[in-house]
């Protein structure tokens, strides 16, 4: 099991995990995160939300000097300390912009009729309706730099022609908790974690021991990216699979609480 004085990075998962999946609340993972800090064991948010979400998030759990994956691994946030890194000048690593992503959805929906919406395509209230989200946050996550969520009202078999015209323009489909997420096809919260990992190897001159925690079918990438994989139990029916190789713990408690569960296992202080 890792200790806290190893090289120790953790990436997690918001909605259903580090947070609430009603009401948003993370108190019961505070202690850990507390002690985390102490520690200077880095907390990656590595989320769905946008840059913009998860820096007000990053103000509210105080870890606004730590780098963080935005829209599902195809955006990476740097803290202004690691602009000078040679892979990016921005601090900002995409894998497809978003008006091209809305471009390609556009046009398959007038050339083959299939029945979708996206952010793009609806106002704040709808994301409102969609996410229950207050209206100043449902215009944060609107914000999108490199994915689109999506419903999908169609059948199987239209779904089916989308993706596979989807990967055609370089672009694949990744499922959330309520969306499919729509962003480039080299993009996710897998490659995202292994960049970050070599990246604080290479800082610290030492590999990483790396632990993730997620509760949803787009946290597998990050989970077999990681050494420690904590599934937190989800409010779904997914299978949760992960690679041989990982070491895996899977709660018994949702959101927060799990999250406080997997670091209870994992870590010995």
């Amino acid at each position: 099991m890792p200790y806290l004085d190893d090289n120790l990075v953790v990436f997690t998962d918001l909605d259903g995990s580090l947070l609430d999946h009603h009401s948003y609340d993370w108190q019961p993972a505070q202690e850990w995160l507390n002690t985390l800090s102490a520690a200077k064991v880095p907390v990656v948010l590595t989320t769905s939300k946008t840059a913009a979400e998860v820096a007000e998030l990053q103000r509210k759990l105080e870890l606004t000097e730590v780098p963080f994956i935005a829209e599902n691994g195809a955006l990476i946030g740097l803290p202004d300390r690691w602009q000078k890194h040679e892979s990016s000048t921005s601090g900002h690593i995409i894998g497809a912009a978003y008006e091209d992503i809305r471009h390609v959805l556009v046009a398959l929906r007038q050339r083959y009729d299939f029945e979708f919406r996206g952010f793009g395509d609806v106002n704040a209230q709808q994301v409102i309706d969609w996410t229950g989200l207050p209206l100043e946050n449902a215009k944060l996550a609107m914000q999108r730099e490199a994915s689109e969520p999506i419903i999908w009202f169609g059948n199987s078999l239209d779904f089916s022609r989308f993706e596979k015209y989807l990967h055609q323009e370089k672009l694949a489909l990744t499922r959330g908790g309520r969306f499919w997420h729509v962003m480039g096809a080299d993009a996710g919260k897998g490659p995202a974690v292994k960049w970050l990992s070599d990246c604080y190897a290479e800082r610290a001159g030492k590999p990483v021991v790396s632990i993730a925690l997620g509760d949803g079918p787009n946290d597998i990438g990050m989970l077999n990216a990681s050494d420690y994989a904590v599934v937190i139990r989800g409010h779904h029916d997914h299978k949760m699979p992960v690679k041989e190789g990982v070491n895996v713990f899977r709660t018994e408690q949702y959101g927060p609480e799990g999250w406080k569960e997997g670091l209870d296992h994992l870590i010995d202080r």
